[in-house]
């Protein structure tokens, strides 16, 4: 018995019509069966990483198709990868695991064109509970795609037909004899895991497997065997019997969105998704993936039709199903920040010290829109708290799309009372905060090699000097170029850096922000003061989370919110000598 990711995989054979076919189980059979199929030119290996975090609450089933992996090859090949054999490949397979229930299916690549086989043919009826589609369309469907181009051509359309034609260049020629068999066997084989991890970003990770020249091989077939006698002459009644969940990838190299422009024809139960991703989604983005499937298992198993369950955000094609994670998540502009991305379909982790405050922000972010939403107890200037929090955030919910330092504390009052312990907290959890989430989650990040982006929230006060703000400028300052300087290191990685810049905007930070060199009972004055002042000035802490998502979305390196600091940003570029002249200016509180 092997393991992927942690979790037990238990293998059995299963005998049809001359092969024999490896099937692989995880999780416990009691719960609902998701069954993953692989595409071209993978074996069932690709959905690992799934099929790891499935396991935690599915019975998940892989096998490898006649010809891949460890399963046997027909003989002759010619002839023995039609989608008619392969139904009856499914069709024992699942009679093997799941003979008194229907199955949840899952298919990428040739894994998804098969689906989409077994999900509208009759004989299957019944057995599909309900079907995610990644990276491969129906063959009948992709027929009648053409076929309605031909006949009723228009530019935008003759278009499309166009840059579909280009992007299935590889079909043509895997329609060739020979020459793709030696070409997998040989040079290409060898090469083929550097190509996915230099164009794909695939990790290396000992994936594909060392049967990838034979499965290959085997799997030109699958396309000599279909793909020609299908697209003359598709089936008129491929209307699936279970309902669809299509994902699709919005950099996948051989496959154009506008194929699923009338899916909605043939599929009366549709839910349509899309992932910020390349064409081999289940290696490079399996928590985002993971996430998907259960949701969209989870939300049929009870037989309750679900046809849309799309976010209405503003960003909800940017963000839908991203995992983002926003420290001080508790309240105020964090917490305005966590509401944004929820509203948006993101997967939110709330992170604050305030436990209370935190659970309270995910359970909003839930009914807001939410994809998912968890919260967590860190404090962001411990090191060895945040260390332990990036293992454990990754091993729960996956690696980090979007990374929010928002995490910040107050202090005012002249450097010559402020005291070192004051120096300290404020340095600790103001800029350490910012550096240990940076170093943890941005590694993170940078290994999986799928690109991100860090948000760290600095200041106004980070340009703007203040005879009353020392502490808390200075650290803001260094957020600021800190910022600027992993924006320059990462961006060859596809990681995004971005510094926001609030001003003054009304939130509680005004209530715990410390005032150096002043009693106890001054202290509690001067809070209520600026509480007071804050709260006449009304400057919402929602217009900074949108500025938080624009920024994301457009890849900006500074972003000032309110207008004093936008005007203080201009000020401290064209008039410095004005910007501390204001400086010298004490405040009134």
């Amino acid at each position: 018995m092997s393991e992927w990711g942690g979790a037990a995989v238990r293998e059995r054979w299963v005998r049809t019509a001359g092969v024999e076919l490896c099937v692989a189980e995880l999780g416990d059979a009691g719960q609902p069966t998701v069954v993953l199929l692989h595409g071209y030119p993978d074996s069932k290996e690709v959905w690992a990483e799934v099929a790891s975090r499935l396991a935690e609450r599915f019975h998940v089933v892989l096998y490898d198709v006649r010809g891949h992996g460890r399963s046997t090859a027909p003989k002759p090949l010619k002839g023995g990868f039609t989608l008619e054999r392969l139904t009856d490949d499914f069709l024992a397979v699942i009679d093997a695991i799941s003979p008194d229930g229907p199955v949840h299916l899952v298919g990428h690549d040739w894994g998804s064109v098969q689906g989409w086989e077994f999900t509208t043919v009759e004989r299957t009826e019944g057995r599909i509970a309900s079907f995610t589609s990644l990276s491969g369309p129906s063959l009948d469907h992709f027929g009648h795609w053409i076929n309605g181009r031909l006949r009723r051509p228009t530019p935008r359309r003759a278009g499309q037909l166009l840059g579909q034609t280009a992007k299935s260049w590889y079909v043509y020629l895997l329609h060739t004899p020979v020459l793709p068999e030696l070409a997998w066997r040989g040079p290409l084989g060898a090469r083929w895991p550097a190509i996915l991890r230099r164009l794909e970003k695939v990790p290396g990770d000992g994936y594909p497997t060392a049967s990838l020249g034979d499965d290959a091989a085997h799997g030109a077939w699958l396309y000599r065997d279909n793909v020609r006698a299908r697209l003359r002459h598709p089936r008129a009644d491929a209307y699936a019997h279970a309902p669809v969940q299509l994902i699709t990838p919005a950099g996948d190299a051989f496959l154009s969105p506008s194929l699923y422009d009338d899916l909605d024809r043939w599929v009366p139960q549709l839910l349509r998704r899309t992932i910020d991703a390349r064409h081999w989604v289940p290696r490079t983005r399996p928590d985002q993936l993971a996430a998907w499937i259960g949701e969209f298992v989870l939300a049929h198993e009870d037989g309750t039709p679900v046809t849309e369950i799309v976010p209405d955000g503003p960003y909800a094609d940017r963000f839908g199903g991203r995992l983002v994670l926003i420290t001080g998540a508790g309240s105020g502009i964090g917490r305005a920040t966590a509401f944004a991305f929820a509203e948006a379909g993101a997967r939110v982790v709330a992170a604050d010290v305030d436990a209370e405050g935190a659970a309270t922000t995910a359970e909003l972010c839930r009914m807001i829109g939410a994809a998912e939403a968890w919260p967590e107890v860190v404090d962001v200037a411990d090191e060895e708290a945040m260390e332990k929090f990036a293992e454990r955030v990754a091993a729960a919910y996956g690696v980090v799309d979007v990374l929010v330092n928002n995490a910040g504390v107050g202090l005012s009052g002249p450097f010559l009372d402020t005291s070192a312990a004051d120096w300290r907290r404020v340095l600790d959890v103001n800029l350490w905060g910012v550096i240990h989430g940076c170093r943890l989650f941005g590694r993170q990040m940078a290994e999986r090699g799928q690109g991100g982006h860090i948000v760290n929230t600095a200041s106004a006060a980070a340009y703007a000097p203040s005879r009353a703000l020392p502490a808390y400028a200075t650290s803001k300052a260094a957020v600021l170029m800190l910022s600027e300087c992993l924006r320059a290191e990462l961006a060859g990685q596809g990681i995004g850096v971005s510094a926001v810049c609030p001003g003054f905007v009304h939130t509680n930070i005004t209530a715990t922000t410390r005032f150096a060199g002043v009693s106890g009972d001054e202290e509690q004055r001067r809070r209520k003061s600026a509480h007071r002042w804050y709260g006449k000035r009304n400057y919402p802490a929602e217009k900074v989370a949108e500025a938080v998502l624009r920024a994301v979305a457009r890849n900006q390196a500074v972003v000032p919110v309110t207008p004093e600091a936008r005007g203080s940003r201009l000020l401290a570029r064209f008039a410095p000598r004005a910007l501390r002249a204001i400086a010298r200016v004490e405040p009134k509180l």
